[in-house]
Parts: C-alpha cells; structure tokens; sequence
C-alpha cells in the first residue's frame, strides 16, 4: 500500500505533454487523473460513465453537443468544477492550463467513440503512470 502523498504542484511538473493524463492516485474503481491542457482536443464521448473535471490552472473550455447536433461552451477557470454526463459528446479545448479528473479506472481519454482522425497532440491513453 502507498501511504505518500502526491503534491500535485510536482506532479504536474514533472512531464510536459499536453492530453496525456497521468494517474495520481486511484480510489476504488477510479483513477484521480492530471493533464496538462492547450488546444484543441476532439468530439468523443463516454457511454456508461460521467466525466468529473477540476480546473488547477489557466481555462479550460468544454464544448457540448446535444442529440439534435445544437452545440454549448462551458467556459471553466481556475477552481471550478463541471462534470460531463455520460453519453454526452464533447470538445475540450483550452489556450492553456492544467485539469484533474476522475474517471473509472480503464475508461480512454478519447472515450468510447470519437469524430476523425486524433491530432498528434492528444494521447489516446487509459493514463499513464506518474514517474
């Protein structure tokens, strides 16, 4: 069992890559996630589980669309939270910070589908390790 704490100030300094979460801890079924946020990411969705995000740092954009292809923007800052319902599709976006989120263990960063091809910029990942 790891009894350390992890100090996300750290943490986040650690790696660079952008859409590339790392795993911080895990509770549960879950993964506590870190990502480092800029640009655009793509239209995904996640079928069976909501989608839980903390703003650490900068803005963080969510765009949403809904069944009748109507599209919103969820601006978010530095502490707000927002959670994305499953079955939702979404677009994060940001000109830069950095997110945390929750998400059961497993479930990929550009979920159970998606819209075209991924940009090299955004890591098709279940997370990875904190080194």
């Amino acid at each position: 069992m790891d009894v350390k704490p992890v100090n996300l100030t750290e943490a986040l300094a650690s790696f660079d890559d952008v859409y590339s979460p790392r795993i911080v801890a895990r509770m549960n079924d879950y993964d506590v996630r870190i990502a480092h946020t800029a640009g655009e990411h793509i239209w995904h969705v996640h079928e069976d589980t909501d989608e839980f995000f903390l703003v650490l740092d900068g803005r963080f954009d969510v765009a949403l669309r809904a069944a009748d292809g109507t599209e919103s923007t969820v601006e978010l800052h530095k502490g707000d939270t927002f959670v994305v319902p499953k079955g939702v599709e979404h677009k994060p976006s940001s000109p830069g910070g950095s997110i945390l989120m929750f998400e059961p263990s497993g479930t990929k960063s550009t979920g159970d589908r998606h819209d075209g091809d991924i940009p090299d910029h955004v890591d098709s990942t279940t997370g990875h390790a904190l080194s």
